[in-house]
């Protein structure tokens, strides 16, 4: 393959990582702060003070758009692999993304419980540290991939 076409895909790859990592991202804080947006509403029409915390769950799928960015970094230092980059950081961006959705629309059930019975914060945030662990192991996994990768 030419190999400027071969450091396009490499590139690419790259770049659709850190999209992808970042559009869930988009998504799940977005639901989780619609979410939270309404318990906050509910706590005002009832008079009870609006827990601040709960934009813990609203921030907590963020991180993954920084997963994102460290292996599309990465990935620029091997782009001349070529196609193998370009699966590997789709797929890598897609577990990503997913993750920080899913961990989103966990992060707004949280918001709306915490706001309506003040407990459970503790349990809250396990729940969404287990999701988050998606992401990271996705992360490791894919940078030992990239080291594997020869070029």
């Amino acid at each position: 393959m030419d190999p400027a076409m071969s450091q396009a895909y490499g590139v690419a790859g790259a770049v659709v990582c850190l999209g992808m990592s970042a559009a869930g991202s988009a998504m799940g804080t977005g639901v989780a702060a619609a979410s939270a947006v309404g318990a906050w509403k509910k706590c005002y029409a009832q008079n009870k003070s609006a827990p601040f915390l709960l934009l813990s769950f609203v921030g907590a799928p963020i991180t993954q758009t920084l997963y994102g960015m460290i292996l599309m970094f990465t990935m620029f230092g091997k782009a001349q692999a070529g196609l193998p980059l370009l699966v590997l950081g789709a797929f890598s961006g897609l577990a990503i993304g997913l993750s920080a959705y899913y961990q989103g629309k966990a992060g707004a059930a949280a918001a709306d419980a915490q706001a309506e019975t003040g407990q459970g914060l503790t349990n809250y945030l396990a729940a969404l540290g287990i999701i988050e662990t998606v992401a990271i192991f996705t992360m490791v996994f894919t940078l030992i991939a990239i080291g594997k990768i020869s070029g």
